[in-house]
């Protein structure tokens, strides 16, 4: 049965909403994205409207990219065998983390946090061995998450005739808090960040500070109909009013000058 849709007239500060993206089938190395997901929506009939932003997890784009890695084929040095028999972890995967970052940043009490190659600071450089196969492969991040996204929005702007903003996420640890939440890796079609400095709020105070992460929280936002468990590895965010332009990933990550926490 097809979406319904508010007939609300959607903008800043009115109703968002969300529209799980469920797919059933696996997704295999050559597999289109894209394809996949215009599959579901003319199997449920539903229409991508203008305004609307595409919002993917990271690991079935990983798995088309054919980012997947045979564990059976890491074979760890004697440092990720020490620290993985220390704390009772896979000194494959260890070892693998390793090879994907470009910096430790922490290693500590058996969690280890790095640097990838793309700029995030995160556990294992983000490498997950679940919703794969039950442990014998690993998946790694997409080597270029922006160029993903991109791909998957020039795709369906060719089927359908639409330019729709393409987010993909990923699931991170943050520094003084639990739990995970999801994160933007990459972006194509829309500005990441809102820039607010120098408006003024309703008591006229100027802002000095305020640059929000929009595509941080529109990634955290559908983090809570795809779940992990589900099978709903997308979702559709409806009525928000994003800024278009050619964003990027990088213009979410903190240079190290400015870092004050590393």
């Amino acid at each position: 049965m097809p979406y319904p849709r508010s007939e609300r007239k959607l903008g800043a500060g009115s109703e968002v909403r969300l529209i799980p993206v469920r797919l059933e089938k696996e997704i295999a190395p050559g597999d289109s994205i894209a394809g996949q997901l215009l599959a579901h929506f003319r199997q449920w009939r539903v229409r991508l409207q203008v305004g609307d932003i595409l919002v993917i997890k990271h690991k079935i784009v990983s798995k088309a990219e054919g980012r997947i890695v045979d564990l059976n084929t890491i074979e760890p040095s004697a440092e990720s065998l020490a620290w993985a028999e220390r704390y009772k972890l896979d000194a494959r995967v260890i070892e693998l983390a390793l090879r994907e970052s470009r910096a430790v940043i922490r290693r500590k009490n058996g969690v280890l946090i790095t640097e990838t190659q793309h700029g995030f600071l995160c556990a294992n450089s983000g490498i997950d061995v679940s919703n794969v196969d039950g442990g014998s492969h690993a998946v790694l991040l997409p080597e270029d998450p922006d160029r993903s996204a991109a791909k998957v929005r020039r795709e369906l702007k060719k089927a359908i005739g639409l330019d729709i903003p393409v987010i993909i996420t990923d699931s991170f640890g943050r520094p003084w808090r639990e739990g995970l939440t999801d994160f933007a890796i990459g972006i194509a079609g829309m500005k990441p960040l809102q820039d607010d400095r120098g408006r003024r709020d309703p008591h006229r105070y100027k802002l000095k500070a305020s640059v929000e992460a929009i595509a941080d929280e529109l990634a955290s936002a559908a983090g809570l109909v795809c779940g992990k468990l589900n099978r709903t590895p997308a979702c559709i965010v409806c009525g928000y009013r994003y800024q278009r332009g050619a964003g990027s990933v990088r213009d979410l990550l903190r240079p190290p000058a400015t870092d004050l926490f590393r």
